[in-house]
């Protein structure tokens, strides 16, 4: 046999033995070292088996349901101007779209997270290896996830450190990867995550930290809050020691590392030098202060208009445009410590203890509620003063016996009035014949008072005289008319010309508001707009106006009015307080006076197309009838009925 030959024939393996290792024909050590082929096959055979672990694990874990936190989102409110009122609920966070984000901050967190989200598969094949480094050696696993994978930690995981959540986080980013696009992906990161000082998302955060919309950040503002993602407890500028330093820092170089990945120019880099202080860090928003009675009376006006409930309400996630003007809430506030600090000593005097005010301020043209006062504190008395039935309102309401008579007495005008008898002179000269004998000369009778002058002088006898003449059905038909709840008055009996009814400040501002537009009045109303998920929600259109009554009564009335204001302001001294103030050009007014024995004192004034009520009583806890009003604010205040007006003109002329 030839000998080349000889050399190719292998010895034959022991029977049973399928794989040549240890490899027969060789002596020592070299026995050990497996043959090309065998590397080969052997990384073959383990390339296979990983890839089948990979593929039997990816099939077995699914995308889970969001958790509920992340699905969880604050309702928040709005100002007029759309700036934020308040959000609330248990998680400060507002969805918004990429629409609502601008370039800059999306870049900003990229440059700063993930430079490389575009292109890579949602996962970090590093993160994962430090995961199982870590796994290995017991410890927790480590950072450097992707904008992916954080974002599936945010939504589907809990926030637990651990390998076996960083295993599933990986499977889930890819997965979730392939189902949904990077803007997707992007946008619920950046509405999940946590950026400190209770924001959650960054609509919140930029509220926040800059008491602006999203939409509105530059791109100084963007680096800084992208800044936050890296730790808010370590970066918030106003957290511990050296958090503005390191905030600062991080700054720099988000912006620096934008230029260096071409999403930004040096130029552009060079505009922003100055680090964007962010507001100071404040208590979380509540309902504090006016805040509260505010959301009070949008939700009463929502549950009207839209069939929602308190427990639809509870879900969170709703987006309500309100009537109400900062401006004007917090002048007319101002209005009412003032008058409160200066005219009430509860120390010196027992009587001006349990002094309770409320006020609104309501836009005739439409009836748009723009202020309340509700209390001095919604989280400490949250019955809300300005939208709650339960106080007479006194002489305020004979406007509307006016208004009922003018409307439908059958020739009775501002000139009619009762004689010394007690009969009813509708207009002219008036006369009698004292006898029946021939020849008896008619002789003139005095009216003691016409109407104009009964409402300027609050003459009780005269208007309970006029509600009987003209049926006080028909009164009552005037005040409904106006827009005060029929609930809210009270029974028809001889008192009732003289204010035993009890509306609520929103609504006599909004009745009164009738008399200034010329008969036409719309339901208060203190919602434009409202959505959930980018949806409207149905029922927020404005109110339509409707008559109450006839122009011409309106401009009497009205005219009457605005004597009866120039008189109670020339009565307390407060003309000085109004000169120089456009609120002179269309000044009218109605109030209860010193003669008024109702607990109450009400002064409800139009002026600069607005028209406030203001009403004050004495409500002690505990105590189911409300306090007498006598000696409150001292002699001067004429049973506290000075007092409204005061506040009035203080909020009329914000001084």
């Amino acid at each position: 046999m030839p000998r080349r030959l000889i050399r190719t024939i292998r010895p034959k393996l022991p029977h049973g033995r399928r794989i040549d290792y240890p490899r027969r024909g060789r002596t020592n050590w070299r026995r050990w070292v497996p043959s090309w082929r065998q590397v080969l096959s052997g990384a073959l055979l383990g390339i296979g088996v990983l890839a089948g672990l990979f593929a039997a694990m990816y099939a077995s874990v699914d995308i889970p349901d969001e958790n509920i936190d992340a699905r969880r989102q604050g309702t928040v409110y709005y100002w007029a101007d759309g700036s934020q009122l308040v959000s609330v609920g248990a998680v400060n966070r507002q969805n918004v779209t990429l629409a609502d984000i601008p370039d800059s901050m999306e870049n900003a967190v990229i440059a700063a997270e993930n430079e490389t989200f575009y292109s890579d598969a949602g996962v970090s094949m590093t993160g994962i290896a430090r995961a199982a480094v870590s796994m290995v050696e017991g410890g927790e696993t480590q950072g450097g996830s992707t904008i992916t994978q954080q974002y599936v930690k945010n939504t589907y995981l809990s926030q637990e450190q651990s390998a076996t959540r960083k295993f599933r986080e990986f499977f889930i980013s890819l997965k979730l990867s392939n189902k949904q696009s990077k803007a997707q992906i992007l946008q619920g990161y950046l509405n999940t995550s946590w950026f400190g000082r209770g924001a959650y998302g960054i609509q919140a955060a930029a509220v926040t930290y800059y008491g602006i919309p999203a939409k509105q950040l530059d791109p100084s503002q963007a680096a800084m809050l992208a800044s936050l993602l890296k730790g808010a407890e370590q970066y918030d500028p106003a957290g511990g020691k050296g958090n503005h330093e390191r905030a600062v820092e991080r700054w720099k170089w988000i912006l620096d590392r934008q230029v260096e990945i071409g999403m930004m120019t040096q130029g552009e880099r060079d505009a922003y030098t100055e680090f964007p202080e962010p507001r100071k860090a404040v208590k979380p928003t509540s309902l504090g202060g006016q805040t509260g009675y505010l959301v009070d009376i949008a939700n009463k006006y929502i549950k009207k208009r839209s069939g929602l409930t308190a427990k639809d309400l509870a879900r969170g996630g709703y987006r309500v445009h309100t009537t109400f003007e900062k401006a004007r809430v917090q002048q007319l506030e101002r209005a009412v410590r003032s008058v409160r600090k200066r005219d009430l000593d509860p120390k010196k005097r027992p009587e001006d203890k349990y002094v309770e005010v409320g006020a609104a301020s309501v836009r005739p043209d439409d009836g748009a509620v723009v202020a309340v006062y509700g209390g001095a504190d919604a989280t400490t008395r949250f019955a809300n003063n300005a939208d709650t039935a339960g106080v007479p309102v006194g002489s305020a309401f004979k406007p509307f016996v006016l208004a009922a008579a003018l409307q439908n007495g059958d020739g009775i005008t501002l000139d009619s009035g009762y004689d010394s008898t007690g009969h009813l002179i509708r207009s002219g000269t008036p006369t009698v014949t004292p006898t029946d004998r021939p020849g008896a000369v008619a002789v003139p009778v005095a009216v003691s008072t016409t109407l104009r002058d009964a409402l300027i002088r609050s003459a009780n006898v005269t208007f309970v005289r006029l509600g009987k003449h003209i049926g006080l059905k028909k009164v009552k038909e005037m005040a409904v008319a106006a827009g005060l709840h029929e609930e809210s008055l009270a029974r028809l009996d001889k008192s009732f010309p003289l204010g035993t009814s009890t509306p609520s400040a929103v609504r006599m501002a909004d009745a009164y508001s009738a008399f200034s537009n010329e008969g036409m009045r719309a339901d208060p109303y203190s919602v434009t707009r409202m959505t959930r998920d980018g949806e409207t929600v149905e029922g927020f259109g404005k109110p339509e106006p409707q008559r109450a009554m006839d122009a011409s009564v309106a401009n009497d009335v009205s005219n009457t009015l605005g004597i009866a204001a120039w008189t109670s302001l020339a009565r307390d001294g407060q003309f000085d307080a109004l000169s120089g103030s456009r609120a002179l050009d269309d000044l009218s007014g109605g109030a209860t006076d010193g003669d008024d024995r109702m607990r109450s004192a009400w002064f409800i004034g139009h002026a600069e197309g607005l028209t406030t009520a203001v009403t004050m009583f004495r409500n002690k806890p505990g105590t189911p009838q409300l306090l007498g009003m006598q000696g409150v604010g001292g002699d001067d205040a004429e049973r506290g009925n000075a007092l409204p007006l005061r506040i009035w003109t203080s909020y009329a002329t914000g001084k």
